[in-house]
């Protein structure tokens, strides 16, 4: 476990440098150090709450996980109150004065829905193969939050916690047979909105004809796939990239890789992918060994989060998937998102902390005031 948790606090130290050194280098036109310093505050609020969550037992988490969900469905829906929430470009998501935004609901969102879920999972597994209690119930929390997300709207952040929430019930006990379903209608509706929604149907069409509409809608796409291309394998160096001199637009937030690619090359840009693979492993590892059904849950959960986002980012980018609109975990500019993450790395780590550690073969007991069993799912794991 201590090798695990080594790995997981390096390779997020090492993505949190190396974000504040892309930001800073490609925000020079864009009032140089701004967006460094915010994001700085961001990382300290992150780094604050990282550690308290880390030194807390991730267990306490269950006391408060439906005030959790409802502030989330409160602070969703008051985004689209006036003088409190913020609009920009056609798009209701951030609270604050005045033109100053101070944080993005949605992003707490995707933390509190998991862990809502987790502990909804380990307080009725033993029903959750049944229709009801597997499908039904579990289906009204998600829906609700996601028809909130979806009404913003941001339908990327909305996919993404819908496939962490499935990952979740599936974990959980859901039956395949129940979750099916779910899964091909939530795929129907997003095809028949997509369809009927000129913005992202023209994102689509773009996708699929980069060359056709590169001086469109497929211009920051293009121009992202010419920033890596230009990289070439060491990259031209920090601060020497080309392409965020106004010629991929919003290169300080969802393509802030492409920028990582031109100035560090193929070198950098599989460094960062071998990062987040190594976070991925590790927060399965110490989801596997946590001490108990919820650990596993939220562990698991967290874990999803990061890696699908990185990968969805990482794919938008490099034209593998459609635009979505999702920043890089702890390398883009925002401060919402990367105080969330942190605080997700910090209950990682209190997971850890109360949970076994298998090569010292040792395994701390879990007291708690209403799991008495062991992990069910330990014995799936053959050591």
């Amino acid at each position: 476990m201590r090798v695990a948790v080594t790995i997981l606090i390096s390779c997020v130290a090492a993505l949190l440098a190396l974000g504040m050194v892309i930001l800073y280098s490609s925000s020079m036109d864009q009032g140089g150090t701004h967006f460094l310093l915010k994001q700085l505050v961001g990382c300290a609020v992150g780094i604050a709450l990282c550690l308290t969550a880390a030194t807390l037992d991730y267990r306490g988490l269950k006391r408060f996980a439906w005030p959790l969900f409802v502030l989330a469905v409160i602070m969703l829906a008051m985004v689209f109150l006036p003088h409190i929430g913020i609009r920009r470009n056609g798009a209701s998501r951030w609270l604050g004065y005045g033109k100053t935004s101070l944080f993005q609901p949605s992003e707490f969102a995707k933390l509190a829905l998991i862990i809502v879920l987790a502990y909804y999972c380990e307080r009725f597994r033993r029903r959750m193969p049944t229709f009801k209690w597997g499908m039904v119930i579990p289906s009204l929390l998600i829906a609700l939050m996601l028809g909130l997300i979806f009404q913003e709207p941001d339908v990327g952040n909305m996919l993404l916690l819908a496939a962490v929430s499935a990952v979740v019930l599936m974990i959980g006990g859901i039956r395949l047979r129940c979750l099916l379903p779910l899964v091909i209608a939530g795929s129907l509706a997003v095809g028949w909105f997509i369809y009927h929604n000129p913005m992202r149907s023209e994102r689509v069409y773009s996708w699929l004809h980069l060359e056709e509409t590169k001086q469109g809608k497929g211009m920051q796409a293009y121009q992202a796939m010419v920033a890596l291309g230009s990289g070439g394998v060491i990259g031209k160096g920090l601060g020497d990239g080309r392409q965020k001199l106004g010629w991929v637009p919003e290169h300080h937030t969802d393509f802030i890789f492409s920028i990582v690619g031109e100035e560090l090359g193929l070198v950098g840009t599989l460094a960062v992918v071998a990062t987040f693979v190594a976070i991925v492993i590790c927060g399965r590892y110490i989801a596997w060994n946590a001490c108990d059904p919820f650990g596993l849950l939220l562990g698991s959960g967290i874990t999803f989060l990061i890696g699908l986002q990185a990968v969805i980012n990482i794919g938008v980018v490099t034209s593998a998937l459609p635009n979505k609109g999702l920043p890089l975990p702890f390398i883009s500019y925002g401060g919402s998102n990367l105080a969330i993450m942190l605080l997700s790395v910090g209950i990682l780590l209190s997971i850890a902390r109360k949970g076994r550690s298998p090569e010292a073969g040792v395994e701390v007991p879990c007291h708690s005031d209403d799991v008495h069993e062991p992990n069910p799912f330990r014995a799936r794991n053959p050591k």
